[in-house]
């Protein structure tokens, strides 16, 4: 993959697309106990030439989360993934190049970051609503 549609097109046959926009690919990534979450990817462009993706995947609504404790989680147990605010919600989200990226280094990080932020969302929202 080395460009933002490569990866669409690779989204697209990988995983259940919820909405597609010219910048933006949501997705349902699955897991085998019947839980699922949203994932949000998005496109960023550094410098006017440098084509970034963004995964995230909300945890949690902004008002109803205890962000002390889901921040000390996040810093205690997580590996890879930042915590935001997007809107309401808060998400774990992270970046990569798309340059010369192989899809591994996109189909891990993804699974990681969908895994983790389900965790945190049954942990911190006690249910599974994303």
């Amino acid at each position: 993959m080395t460009t933002w549609n490569d990866l669409v097109g690779f989204a697209r046959s990988a995983y259940k697309v919820l909405e597609e926009r010219p910048d933006e690919v949501r997705l349902l990534y699955e897991f085998d106990d019947d839980r699922s979450q949203t994932v949000l990817l998005g496109r960023e462009v550094l410098d006017g030439q440098h084509e970034w993706v963004q995964i995230a995947s909300p945890c949690g609504e902004v008002a109803y989360v205890d962000l002390k404790a889901l921040l000390e989680e996040v810093g205690h147990n997580t590996v890879a993934a930042g915590v935001a605010i997007m809107g309401d919600y808060v998400v774990l989200r992270h970046s990569l190049p798309l340059e010369n990226m192989d899809p591994n280094e996109f189909i891990q990080p993804l699974a990681l970051l969908a895994a983790t932020a389900d965790e945190l969302e049954e942990q911190f929202s006690g249910g599974d609503d994303y």
